[in-house]
């Protein structure tokens, strides 16, 4: 244990033990942040008979869902017990890959392989020439980056293109106030609506993003609700009819890619009409009379013009927002699929500060956290020289000073290109590239082939693993083994309990990531085991792993007002963790690494303002990535009550253009459109569906689409049902950002035998 006083933690009370017997049943009580599921934590209660898992219901006494679960937890024994399950660590060779011959070995086989040929490389090619790829953060990006920089590789990366999904919120937040902030939904305290210290937000703005089905930093869709049942007014942006958006106040509906422009004309808007907290602009803001110049142009009139939102409702939700003693923002990836991601986070962030709303009750607050993942974990063990080579880092400004990952699209690149030098192994862990996070499906699979060994952890065989692994390693799910929940925008010390054994030969990523870790730096993996892991990450709460797991959720403390209290900067003074203290609407960060130093809207490529020749052939706004109630990402297609819910993909399209195309609902088309800059074009394939709430010219579809009992040799449908297909690997305007929300399309059927 630390020598360290330990944190004063809020217990909260159970009737019961974290296990316990119950008519015939060994229950377990637990937490679900971890595959098969999404980004949340629910606490769950799993109930066994013997070691099969019979069913998952939500924890009633557990304070951040309150006994509620999405139809995902509720399908985890379909999961767990699928008899598709990948079982035991397999390999086949290089020449044979896409081809389903892989041959069963042992554990020992492949970590002894796995760790012969990340050395041979190391020592012949230097580290840098084995990247290490993971999915969705969740309980297993700690370890991951661990691995990578203690092996002595730059190159640990995000499966997604150009880093285009939550780390450019984060570090919008973080260049402009000097660290993330997430909504007030009353989250961090154990009596949650109840603590006397939280206040309702007056307003809720929900900015692309769909809570109920998707939700982002740590936030449970349902407490958007709680707010709304306790007065909260609500404003969705979002050029989709959301359900929330049909319950809204005020529904901006904009053109896809537009959101900066909107953020910029509200925050111009707030300013000529002396809306602005002038207490907190003049006492915490810095550049105020330079932001208030910059964003002029942008009246409501000419908001109208860029984004199709009507001046007066940019004007209406800019006041009643602005007017609000207390607002939070909810906001989602959809912001940072564009081109200039950073952009939208800084401009809404601009918008939150001139109306004071952090800090304070029912604004935007700084959570505590255990362990900020996001960030990594184990950067210590990567020097300085190693650091240097990380690619992207050189030439692209947020690379170089964001996250500490490499660059994915200079991943990609440098896979492609053996420039600025060899990529020999590819770590993969948690990610479907072909069917997911993978842009321009052609070139993704010329860039995992090149490599010349490449490892695939997952639960289930994939179209990326199908298409690209040499060795696959079966994979826990979350009621199989242990783990910690830890971060993400959540407050609360809390462990991932077992509850059955794993499947077959299953290990936990931890456990791989332990073994190898040590077999490449035991200096770094001091641990015998992964409870003495976590016990060392957890251990400022008092306890360890496992006598958290019998008082869990454990509380942080908590408090608001931080900037007020010198708690926010390292060198203890009031303010911001900022160059001036200050939140910077001019910022030095910014300006520092060579970009604007306030916010900027940049017109998408390919847009009707843009490229209005290219859009006469391409008349349709595609707006991709558009979330399902059963599915995360690319999981879940194998799970049959999930599937059910939504069997195909789908692309919405309002009822008078699918008359003007002469299409039926249901009948199957072709999405097809310029793939970026690269002169090519690419097509998907989808069923139609009328849609009331998109406006004319404008579609949406949903990302993450194969058929896992499809032909695994044609890689279960993946390269013609990926919409990624339609995408470029971009470097965005600072090397991250890409173009997902608002792509040139025209649409045709599909004809028989296609």
């Amino acid at each position: 244990m630390s020598e360290k006083e330990p944190l004063h933690v809020i217990k909260v009370e159970h009737t019961h033990p974290y296990r316990y017997d119950e008519d015939g049943f060994t229950v377990t009580r637990g937490n679900a942040w971890s595959a098969p599921g999404c980004h949340l934590g629910c606490g769950v209660i799993m109930y066994s008979d013997g070691d099969k898992l019979v069913k998952v219901e939500g924890d009633p006494e557990h304070p951040y869902n309150q006994g509620r679960l999405c139809v995902r937890c509720l399908a985890v024994p379909e999961a767990v017990n699928s008899p598709d399950r990948l079982l035991y660590p397999l390999k086949r060779s290089r020449e044979n890959r896409g081809k389903n011959v892989f041959e069963r070995i042992t554990w020992d086989e492949a970590l002894d392989t796995i760790e012969e040929r990340f050395k041979y490389y190391k020592e012949n090619f230097g580290a840098e020439s084995v990247q290490f790829w993971q999915g969705t953060g969740r309980d297993i990006a700690a370890w991951i980056s661990r691995l990578a920089w203690s092996f002595g590789s730059p190159n640990y990366t995000f499966n997604i293109n150009a880093h285009s999904c939550y780390s450019p919120r984060i570090f919008a937040c973080s260049f402009t106030t000097g660290t993330f902030w997430v909504g007030d939904y009353s989250q961090q305290f154990a009596d949650r609506f109840d603590n006397p210290e939280w206040k309702c937000p007056d307003v809720t703005l929900v900015w692309g993003n769909e809570p109920l089905a998707a939700n982002s930093d740590g936030a449970y869709g349902h407490w958007v609700l709680d707010v709304l049942e306790r007065g909260s007014k609500l404003i969705v942006v979002d050029p989709r009819l959301t359900w929330l958006a049909a319950k809204a106040d005020i529904w901006l509906q904009l053109r896809p890619g537009t959101d900066c422009a909107v953020a910029l004309g509200m925050a111009n808007y707030v300013i000529k009409e002396d809306l602005y907290d002038h207490e907190f602009v003049d006492m915490w803001c810095y550049g105020f009379d330079e932001f208030a110049e910059h964003v002029s142009e942008w009246t409501p009139e000419r908001t109208e013009e860029v984004t199709g939102v009507a001046a007066e409702k940019i004007a209406a939700a800019a006041r009643l927002y602005a007017q609000a003693d207390a607002g939070l923002v909810q906001w989602g990836v959809a912001l940072d699929q564009r081109i200039d991601n950073l952009e939208n986070g800084r401009a809404i962030v601009c918008l939150m500060a001139l109306t004071g709303n952090f800090d304070k009750p029912g604004t935007m607050i700084q959570p505590p956290e255990l362990l900020k993942y996001i960030t990594g974990w184990g950067r210590e063990w990567l020097t300085p020289e190693q650091d240097e080579k990380r690619l992207g880092a050189n030439y692209h400004p947020a690379v170089r000073v964001g996250s500490g990952a490499a660059g994915s699209s200079d991943c990609i690149e440098a896979l492609l290109t053996g420039k600025p030098y060899p990529i020999k192994a590819v770590w993969m862990q948690s990610i479907n590239s072909l069917a997911c996070g993978g842009a321009d499906t052609e070139v993704t699979m010329k860039a995992f082939n090149n490599s010349e060994f490449n490892v695939v952890a997952d639960l289930f065989m994939t179209p990326t693993a199908m298409a690209f692994a040499d060795i696959v390693l079966p994979i826990a799910m979350f009621p199989e083994r242990n783990g910690i929940r830890c971060g993400d925008g959540c407050q609360r010390g809390e462990t991932i309990n077992q509850a059955v054994s794993p499947a077959g030969e299953c290990r936990s990523d931890m456990e791989v990531n332990l073994e190898l870790g040590r077999r490449f730096n035991p200096e770094a993996w001091p641990w015998e085991n992964v409870e003495q892991m976590f016990s060392s990450i957890v251990e400022e709460t008092g306890y360890t792993f496992e006598e958290l797991r019998d008082v869990a959720p454990a509380y942080l403390p908590f408090e608001y007002g931080l900037h007020e209290k010198g708690k926010l900067r390292k060198d203890g003074g009031v303010g911001f963790p900022t160059t001036t203290g200050r939140i910077e609407l001019w910022s030095h960060a910014f300006n520092n690494i060579g970009m604007d130093p306030m916010p900027t809207y940049y017109e998408q490529d390919n847009s009707p303002m843009s490229a209005p020749e290219l859009c006469e052939e391409f008349p349709y706004i595609l707006s991709t990535g558009a979330r399902q109630w059963g599915y995360f990402h690319s999981e879940h297609r194998q799970v049959p009550h999930l599937r059910a819910l939504h069997p195909e993909p789908t692309v919405q399209i309002n009822p008078e253009d699918l008359a003007d195309l002469g299409f039926e609902e249901g009948q199957w088309v072709w999405l097809e459109g310029p793939i970026g800059r690269t002169g090519r074009t690419g097509r998907c394939k989808r069923k139609v569906e009328a849609y009331p709430g998109m406006a004319r010219g404008v579609m949406c579809t949903e990302h993450g689409w194969w058929h896992p009992e499809g032909d695994p040799e044609k890689l279960y449908d993946a390269l013609e049902l990926n919409c990624n297909n339609l995408i470029t690997w971009d470097y965005g305007t600072t090397g991250w950002g890409a173009n997902h929300k608002a792509l040139a399309c025209r649409v045709y059927p599909v004809k028989d035998g296609e």
